[in-house]
């Protein structure tokens, strides 16, 4: 399966077959169900850019994630300078930089999500805390979004219209996303002296961040019924998208759902745990989809 990816892929020189099998198998590591998700339903010719995307994402994010500010924001300004020239050269000495410029050869529009995925990660390494709603939309608007897009404009229909409509429901995705990440990850951040959680709701409900309470499970579900809004609001995307990505697509929607539900039942536990859906729920999920796609795909005559 995976060497017939590659061929449909347009991948066949020796060297990138092997760098993008590589980062087939950091991806699959780190993020088991989204790559068994992509495996499973996505196009074959697809899949490898998709791996190539993400590979990418991981490793920026591995690299402006450790240490202090200063110490983050100088591996962001020399891992752009590598990125750059790997643009400029189209090639690199390191294989997930080859594969991207692989993958930007064939869908020119993620070169344009790495300018602009670059350029949050700066907002990225320099936050400690969110203000507000507005400054939560900033975050979400540049950083996010276009960290997002690096997959998802890989699904982008061609159409004008179309695309509008996709965008709108990416960003109402990811909005509902990253709140519920920020609920997620709330014990973690607050013991990092991150949080995600934006800084007027906790004062508004005169929630405690470190031990579970009333206070906390009422910040909990306000913050759960906004990124509701925005869930439902993404909806639209599982139609706008041609015909073979849309299993995909209503998994992914899907699966944030799951989380979503998850985030609910922990409620003010969040302060001491994090939350996410059962394996169970995420891979009966997976398997409609994928039945749903059998039944579709046009029958061959004997």
């Amino acid at each position: 399966m995976w060497k017939w990816a590659l061929d449909r892929a347009g991948v066949r020189e020796p060297v990138l077959r092997r760098d993008y099998t590589e980062q087939r198998r950091v991806v699959r590591r780190f993020a088991t169900a989204e790559y068994a998700a992509a495996r499973l339903l996505l196009p074959a010719a697809l899949l490898p850019h998709v791996v190539a995307a993400v590979a990418f994402m991981h490793d920026t994010d591995d690299r402006i994630d450790r240490g202090a500010p200063d110490e983050r924001a100088a591996a962001l300004v020399e891992w752009d300078g590598l990125v750059r020239k790997a643009f400029a050269e189209g090639d690199s000495g390191l294989p997930v930089l080859r594969c991207l410029v692989r993958t930007a050869e064939r869908h020119p529009d993620v070169r344009v999500y790495v300018e602009g995925f670059l350029r949050g990660c700066e907002l990225e390494v320099a936050w400690r805390a969110i203000a507000d709603e507005e400054e939560l939309e900033q975050y979400v608007r540049e950083y996010s979004l276009p960290a997002l897009m690096l997959t998802a404009c890989l699904l982008a229909p061609a159409d004008v219209s179309g695309r509008a409509v996709f965008m709108d429901g990416c960003h109402r995705l990811i909005c509902a996303m990253q709140r519920i990440d920020f609920l997620e990850d709330l014990a973690e951040d607050v013991r990092g002296g991150r949080l995600g959680v934006p800084a007027d709701a906790v004062a508004r409900h005169r929630a405690d961040l470190s031990r579970p309470g009333a206070a906390l499970g009422r910040l909990v579900e306000e913050q759960a019924d906004r990124a509701a809004t925005d869930l439902a609001a993404a909806f639209p995307l599982t139609g706008v998208v041609e015909a073979s990505y849309r299993p995909f697509v209503r998994a992914l929607v899907g699966v944030q759902g799951l989380r979503l539900d998850a985030v609910r039942r922990a409620g003010a536990s969040l302060a001491v745990r994090s939350s996410g859906p059962p394996g169970s729920a995420a891979a009966v999920l997976l398997l409609r989809e994928v039945a749903a796609r059998a039944r579709r795909a046009p029958r061959v005559g004997l």
